[in-house]
């Protein structure tokens, strides 16, 4: 019985889950409502900051294990940053910077 009502919480999250963005993302939002600004809010926001705790959480973590492997993360880092600066594209940056580190690995 424990078992029955544990699984049915759990169905309960995953169809939440997956309902949610249609509820947040629904054609009723106009730009000046609530919710309008709530999405312009989490558009605008949530891709840096997630972006910033990825990057933070990959350099610690290489740092912590070994340092040579720190500074490899960091050097591909480093290009990811110049080529997107350079560049303004997402792809271009993320492949630039996966080649130097890759490249760095066999390197060094």
């Amino acid at each position: 019985m424990e078992a029955l009502g544990m699984v049915l919480a759990m169905g309960a999250v995953i169809i939440f889950c997956r309902a949610l963005p249609f509820l947040f993302f629904s054609r009723n939002g106009e730009k000046g409502s609530a919710s309008g600004r709530l999405i312009g809010f989490v558009e605008k926001i949530v891709p840096p900051v997630a972006m910033t705790v990825l990057t933070f959480n990959i350099l610690g973590a290489s740092f912590k294990t070994d340092l040579m492997d720190g500074f490899l993360v960091l050097c591909a880092s480093a290009a990811t940053a110049v080529l997107h600066l350079w560049k303004s594209n997402f792809l271009i940056s993320i492949l630039g910077g996966t080649a130097v580190y890759m490249i760095l690995c066999r390197l060094l």
